[in-house]
């Protein structure tokens, strides 16, 4: 068995076992099938990649979680960790008083560490809800998740308040003959509606645009705030919202990927188009950077968590969709409902609103 998929009242998953990548979600809204999470063109197209592809690459889908973030520069593993690029399998699935939950255990360990994946259905609610626990080990890792949407007429996003985004020091594909990237590396800003770009001028964060070509990398710092942490991404071919949400205590980045025909090498050969990568993490790039001094733990953020024999740690995260277009200007769970405001009016859906562990400190 490669792929599990599991269900609740208007919401199914599937997980590809191989990668623990997931592969599948559909969100039952207003009598319509929402997708939206993002599967690689080449993963189903039974065509001849290149042999030096990491595993996550070939299988590239969904969701999946990164243990460490990027490089695995302390312990040898393929790009964004085993948890990313070998095989899980099911220790528990069985349905609950009201949905579904299943746990998954990654077959290789990190850092001396066990990984269990724990997903969450409730029937009503459009959301997925994750749990990824650490147990023993020794050192630390970084972590993120790294779920995918694409788009067919680009879309519009709103976010959780953020202190700054801020690019690399070098951009994804800085050579003209492989890629193209529009951002300027090194770059900062508080705003999210003026950040530097390449050529001079500013880039609106906020715009997903498909007519530009392009791959970009840049990271939100979220800032203080009492609420949960959160992007939504309007699609406006899709006519529909994508939500992913987190605890900035346990993840206080989030990093955008934004692939739109950005490449020109294989697999990627100009055809990943309309991605859109919200990575949630507790991280900087590559794992020993994460575990060693960076510029995020300069700025007082936290990125990565600590391991331990005897210990053990854990940290949520929410994707979900809706049917509608407009980007939310405000969040706010409570009382087993996600409330969502947009212009001069509100919606809510159910919602586990103690899912995220808001206010609770989050492990070191």
């Amino acid at each position: 068995m490669d792929t599990i998929t599991i269900k609740a009242k208007g919401i199914s998953v599937s997980l590809d076992l191989t990668v623990g990548h997931i592969a599948d979600m559909t969100v039952e809204s207003d009598g319509r099938q929402l997708k939206p999470l993002h599967r690689a063109p080449w993963v189903d197209a039974n065509e001849t990649l290149p042999n030096d592809l990491p595993q996550g690459t070939v299988r590239l889908s969904g969701d999946f979680l990164c243990a460490p973030f990027s490089r695995s520069d302390v312990e040898e593993a393929p790009l964004h960790g085993w948890t990313a690029n070998s095989a899980w399998e099911v220790t528990e699935s069985s349905a609950t008083d009201g949905g579904w939950r299943a746990v998954f255990r990654l077959r290789h360990e990190v850092m001396g560490a066990s990984v269990d994946k724990i997903f969450t259905l409730i029937d009503g609610h459009p959301f997925l809800y994750q749990e990824h626990v650490f147990s023993g080990g020794s050192g630390a890792i970084s972590v993120a998740h790294h779920p995918m949407t694409v788009m067919k007429g680009g879309g519009r996003l709103a976010f959780s308040p953020k202190r700054f985004a801020a690019t690399l020091a070098d951009p994804l594909e800085p050579d003209p003959a492989r890629g193209r990237f529009m951002l300027a590396y090194p770059a900062r800003s508080a705003e999210l509606g003026q950040f530097p770009a390449a050529g001079g001028g500013t880039l609106d964060l906020t715009q997903y645009r498909m007519e530009d070509r392009r791959e970009d990398f840049i990271t939100l710092v979220e800032a203080d705030h009492a609420g949960p942490g959160w992007t939504a991404l309007a699609r406006q071919a899709e006519e529909d919202l994508v939500l992913v949400l987190k605890n900035p205590a346990e993840l206080p980045v989030t990093m955008l990927w934004l692939s739109n025909g950005g490449r020109n090498y294989a697999p990627w050969s100009g055809r990943h188009l309309g991605v859109l990568g919200i990575e949630d993490g507790r991280t900087a790039i590559g794992h020993a950077a994460s575990i060693g001094d960076n510029w995020l733990k300069r700025e007082g953020v936290a990125t990565a968590f600590a391991l331990g024999e005897g210990r053990s740690f854990s940290f949520r995260h929410v994707i979900g969709a809706l049917s509608g277009g407009t980007p939310p200007r405000e969040i706010t769970t409570a009382d087993g409902r996600m409330r969502l405001a947009t212009g001069g009016s509100t919606s809510d859906v159910p919602f586990d609103s103690a899912f995220l562990r808001i206010g609770q400190p989050a492990a070191a």
